[in-house]
């Protein structure tokens, strides 16, 4: 197990550095000029120069890439272009909304799709598993936007019984969490229909096994089997959507950030890139990439957990 851990983190640790170099390079050859993006079309060029120098934007791309990584290994990520504001604050700052909000998806879409998948297995090919597929199918067609506009409209505008929009932040945690209810909710519900439409099938290969069907002749019935023996070897598959779906949440919520006025890090990355904000995006984006391969590290720890043979490769 050890030595399954050491190479596991071996190859977190290059994915990370290959990564920041990826992005620095991504950014860097996308077009505009951050310093005259900042200073407007009718700028001298003169000004524009002297913009670039106290930007450290003149500097070749190799020193500005090894001072950028120095910065991140010493915690410090840098300066905004545009706000004049330390990197590390904002992305800390926006992360108290999307990390939060990314929680409370995935843990709402698991409580909604493990029954789901579990019974519609349990029930193959009778109407009950008909009718939870077919819900499922609804949930992954429908876009997450327009689902939380409904949310909008039902909860917020008719009921009143949750905010339409906005974050008061964590200084009051109820209306906190309130506000974060229905974009959950939203980002949760088409996740949910996937986790289940995998969970129901590896279910249902799990299930025609040999030691399935010598549980069942030892007289468990087909739920004590399911759940007994069958769940257990059916997560591998559902642990890569899981890591998957969180990153996800994480960095791809934007559109959901945006229809509940939400300060996300997605919507801060959007913002930066209209700005022309390098610093951010790449800062930014690398917090993100960072989070998926984390994820996936532990994705893969939750695949040695659950399959023994995997800790002796």
């Amino acid at each position: 197990m050890y030595r399954y851990l050491f190479r596991r983190m071996i190859a977190l640790g290059l994915s990370l550095a290959v990564a920041s170099a990826v992005i620095f390079a991504v950014v860097e050859l996308v077009p505009g000029d951050p310093a005259s993006f900042m200073l407007g079309t009718g700028a001298q060029p003169e000004t524009v120069a002297a913009l670039r120098d106290q930007l450290g934007l003149d500097q070749p791309w190799l020193l500005r890439y090894a001072d950028w990584l120095g910065g991140i290994l010493s915690g410090d990520l840098g300066q905004s272009f545009t706000y004049k504001t330390p990197v590390a604050e904002m992305i800390l700052d926006r992360l108290q909304v999307s990390l939060p909000l990314a929680l409370m998806a995935l843990l709402l879409s698991v409580a909604i799709a493990f029954p789901i998948g579990m019974v519609a297995a349990s029930r193959r090919g009778r109407p009950t598993d008909s009718l939870l597929m077919g819900a499922t199918q609804i949930g992954i067609s429908l876009p997450n936007f327009w689902f939380a506009m409904l949310l909008v409209l039902l909860f917020a505008v008719r009921l009143r019984l949750l905010p339409a929009g906005g974050f008061p932040g964590w200084g009051d945690p109820a209306a906190a969490f309130r506000a974060l209810i229905l974009p959950a909710v939203a980002l949760a519900l088409p996740q949910a229909a996937i986790i289940a439409r995998v969970l129901r099938s590896a279910l249902i290969e799990t299930l025609g096994q040999d030691y399935i069907r010598t549980a069942r002749a030892k007289g468990l019935s087909r739920g004590q089997a399911l759940r007994r023996h069958a769940l257990r070897n059916a997560l591998i598959p559902v642990l890569t959507i899981l890591g998957m779906q969180f990153s996800f949440l994480l960095a791809g919520a934007i559109i959901i950030e945006n229809v509940f006025y939400l300060p996300g890090l997605g919507r801060l990355i959007f913002q930066a890139i209209t700005q022309r904000d390098l610093i951010v995006v790449q800062s930014a984006v690398l917090v993100l990439v960072t989070a998926v391969i984390i994820v996936t590290f532990l994705v893969d720890i939750g695949y040695a957990a659950v399959d023994p043979r995997l800790r002796r490769r």
